[in-house]
């Protein structure tokens, strides 16, 4: 068992270990952890030590989300989408292939929270095997999102295959990776992993950072062995109430995502996902931060702010 497995198997995932840990009120907890799963690295515990509330929040479960009545299951309408399991097939030349069905933190504004970490989500060989023969038997697909869960808690060889199997189908031309790794659980990002991808390129990752603070040294490592490994790395935040939803965070943020080699990609207007409510905010503070970045940040450094249409409609 490598070093960054031991951590993520000394996780907590109980309401009365996360109490214990971290305190808080059990019997909320515990009602959320019935219906979404929880789990927190020792990693991301020591940063919301240090940090406080906007990583806290991220986190940990909050019984509001049992009360949002508002959001919806499935609001990109994946399951709809989806010819076959785990494959969404929603722009004409681009599908989104869900690998893995683990985090290695479960965040609690989670888009799939309705089946990530749950049995709910069912990744096996014959669901994969679906997927490579939708792909191949559809060339006009050029390039394949890899995502879940997190595709880089995989391990190496079971990564290697995957990333194989799509580079043997001649009409995909780029492979995309989604993770949060090199954020909630950076020691993931060895140096066998890096030289596994990159043999896979053109190959892009695409993480997820929302706080400045979740920029640490160690994430700064992480980021820099797969930006010198060739690999193009770009930055989905969200943009969530209570964490991140002022400008000067955000901009403190994009700073310090260009400072390692991350490009900020997209931020990202929260999706209407059932039990999320709490972290929602209003179209015009997304308009409003972005105002304050133009002019104050370089061009490199400004995201595009976004949000996916309800029902699949798109960005």
């Amino acid at each position: 068992m490598t070093s960054w497995q031991k951590i993520l198997k000394n996780s907590i995932t109980s309401p009365e270990e996360l109490v214990e840990r971290l305190g808080g009120n059990y019997q909320n907890i515990a009602r959320v952890a019935t219906t979404y799963p929880l789990r927190i690295n020792p990693y991301y515990l020591d940063l919301i030590r240090k940090t406080g509330l906007p990583l806290y929040r991220q986190a940990v479960p909050d019984l509001r989300e049992l009360d949002d009545t508002g959001g919806m299951l499935d609001p990109l309408a994946e399951e709809r989408l989806s010819p076959v399991p785990n494959l969404v097939h929603k722009y004409p030349d681009r599908a989104l292939f869900l690998v893995c069905n683990e985090c290695a933190m479960y965040c609690r504004f989670c888009t799939r929270k309705r089946k990530v970490g749950t049995s709910k989500m069912r990744i096996n060989e014959q669901t994969l095997e679906a997927g490579f023969n939708y792909l191949r038997n559809t060339p006009q697909i050029r390039e394949v999102l890899l995502s879940g869960g997190d595709p880089l808690l995989l391990g190496d060889r079971r990564l290697e295959d995957i990333l194989s199997r799509l580079k043997e189908i001649p009409s995909i031309e780029v492979i995309r990776i989604g993770t949060r790794v090199p954020c909630t659980l950076p020691m993931r990002i060895t140096d066998e992993l890096t030289a596994l991808l990159k043999k896979f390129h053109p190959l892009y990752i695409n993480t997820h950072f929302n706080h400045p603070a979740e920029i640490t040294p160690e994430a700064t490592l992480a980021c820099s062995r797969l930006a010198d490994a060739g690999i193009p790395l770009g930055c989905q935040t969200v943009l969530l109430k209570g964490v991140n939803d002022d400008a000067q965070t955000i901009y403190r943020l994009m700073r310090k995502l260009l400072a390692i080699r991350v490009k900020p990609y997209y931020l990202f207007q929260a999706d209407l996902t059932r039990g999320t409510g709490h972290f929602r905010t209003r179209i015009e503070t997304g308009l409003d931060i972005m105002q304050h970045l133009i002019g104050h940040l370089s061009g490199m450094a400004v995201p595009t702010f976004a949000l996916d249409a309800p029902g699949g409609g798109g960005k």
